[in-house]
This record gives structure tokens, sequence and C-alpha cells, in this order.
């Protein structure tokens, strides 16, 4: 099991710690360091007040974030988790995504969501409704951009003529993609379109707010990873889905965290086909996730 640590880019409310020039570069370091196979950032540009009044947190570009993660590791991975590419123009998403793969070696995956903040969708003149129709369309974009050759493309609002984007991204034909979400639709989003897929826990008193599938359990992950399968046989993809979760016994506030009930979490996921994990530390200062960083290196990377 590999495990990918979220670096604190939405605690922009401790300010300096980690703010600070050098502080991203140092937790992903430790990261790298204590056996984590990947760190991630949010995303979230320009968020409604009423969501933040209830919960809800700012973020740090995730591109130029994991920019500043890749000039201080050499092996880990960079992840957006996930990346909302529905907010954006995707010829602009691809330049970013393929910049940072280049100057990284090659260490880019990009995880991708549809979105569900109405408000910030409005905020950034991305139409809501059609968030989903959009990232399908933004994925054909983003693959005749990578090609390096010249793109004749009609999208929603944009058109290319006859246009070329170099450098192509490091990795052929390009950067791994996983697809965010709970949904049936996102799940063959997956399986026709990339080469991952990371739904996440979603009690059903937050399906409406997060707008998406409820899924409580490694049972009904099983179910979800079933109905994968069966559309992989059905539209004919043969190469494996690589699938990321969420494990038990963390927490996002300030508990620590539950080092045997993770360890069993990961095993039990495991055995159901996940081979990723993703994990948010506590600690509201950069020594205490470090301190963070480190026990669970020990504790639990060491035993997964």
């Amino acid at each position: 099991m590999r495990v990918s640590y979220g670096l604190p880019t939405h605690r922009v409310d401790c300010g300096e710690e980690f703010l600070a020039p050098g502080a991203i570069g140092e937790l992903a370091a430790a990261a790298e360091a204590a056996g984590f196979g990947a760190v991630y950032t949010t995303d979230h540009p320009f968020p409604g007040n009423d969501w933040l009044a209830h919960g809800g947190h700012h973020a740090l570009d995730p591109l130029v974030a994991l920019s500043f993660a890749a000039a201080a590791t050499s092996t880990v991975l960079l992840h957006t988790n996930l990346f909302v590419l529905a907010y954006r123009n995707p010829f602009l998403a691809a330049k970013g995504i393929a910049t940072l793969d280049v100057l990284s070696g090659g260490r880019t995956v990009v995880g991708l969501g549809a979105g569900y903040l109405e408000p910030e969708f409005e905020a950034l003149g991305a139409p809501f409704a059609e968030r989903n129709d959009r990232m399908d369309e933004a994925l054909a974009a983003l693959e005749a951009a990578w090609t390096g050759e010249s793109v004749t493309f009609e999208g929603t609002g944009y058109r290319a003529p006859g246009n070329t984007m170099l450098p192509r991204p490091r990795q052929r034909p390009r950067p791994p993609l996983w697809i965010g979400g709970n949904s049936r639709r996102a799940i063959r989003r997956a399986v026709e379109s990339a080469d991952g897929w990371c739904p996440f826990p979603n009690p059903g008193k937050f399906a409406a707010r997060t707008r998406t599938a409820p899924l409580e359990t490694a049972a009904d992950l099983a179910v979800a990873l079933d109905y994968a399968r069966e559309h992989a046989a059905q539209v004919g993809r043969s190469s494996p889905l690589t699938v990321c979760f969420i494990p038990e016994g963390l927490s996002m506030g300030a508990r620590p965290v539950d080092d045997a009930r993770v360890v069993a979490s990961i095993r039990e996921l495991e055995a159901i086909g996940v081979e990723w994990v993703s994990v948010a530390l506590p600690g509201d200062t950069r020594d205490a996730q470090l301190v963070a960083i480190e026990a669970f290196g020990r504790t639990v990377l060491s035993v997964v």
C-alpha cells in the first residue's frame, strides 16, 4: 500500500507556519524521508463565504504549491487531490500540469474532480450545471494538447483552430489521471478515460452537500469496485484501475491518529483492491506536522 500525505496548504489560517518560504518544501522532504509515496494538495481558488463560514477552507494554488514540494524532493510523487478541471480552460490546465511534470522529472499524479461548490463556479465564470459535461470535454482537450502535435478542437467557450503545446509532459503518453467522485458517472469516467479512481468516505447525511453518492464503508467501496470492473469489461478495458481511498482512524481536527485503526483499515482496503490511501495529519504548526509525519512513518508506513 502506498500513502499520499496531505500538505497543509489549506491551513492559510495558520499564517507563517505553513506559508513562510521553505515551509512546504520542508514538509514534503520530511514526508519523502518518512516513506510516503506522494504529497497532495487540494484546490479552492475562490470559495464562497457561506461555505467558509460552515467549515470550508481556503487553499494555496495546487500546482504552485506542488512546484515548491518538487524542488525540495527527488522521488515523492506530486498529487493533485483534487484539481477541479471544470473551473479552468483545459489548455491552461494542460500547460500548468505539463510544466510541473517536466520540471519535477515526471512525478505528477493528476487527481481531477468535477467540483461541487456552486458559488465558486459562479465567481470563476464556469457554468455549474454543465460541470460534468465540461469535465469530460476537458479530458479530451488535455489528451490532445499533451500530444505535442497540432490541435484542432472545438470546445464549450473555447476553440483551438490549429495550436501546439510544448513541452509535452515528461511521462508518456501523459501523467496518470485519477478521477475523483463517488457517483457511477465518476466511476465510468475513470474506467473510460483515466488510470485511477479516488472516491472518498461520504456519509449519507453529507451527500447533498458534496453532490456525490454516499460511501461509508469498505463494503460500500467493494460494491462500487464491482461496478467498475463490470463497466471495464463492457467497454473492453483490460488495464487495472488504480484506486485511492481514505482509511479510517484519521481526523480532520486535532485528535491524534489512531494508528491501530489506520493499519487495520488499510489492510481491509488492500484486500478489496485499493493500492493507495491519502491521509491528512493533525498539527496546527510546522513542528507538529513534522512530528506527525515522522510518527506515521514509524508506526504505520513501516508495517503496511
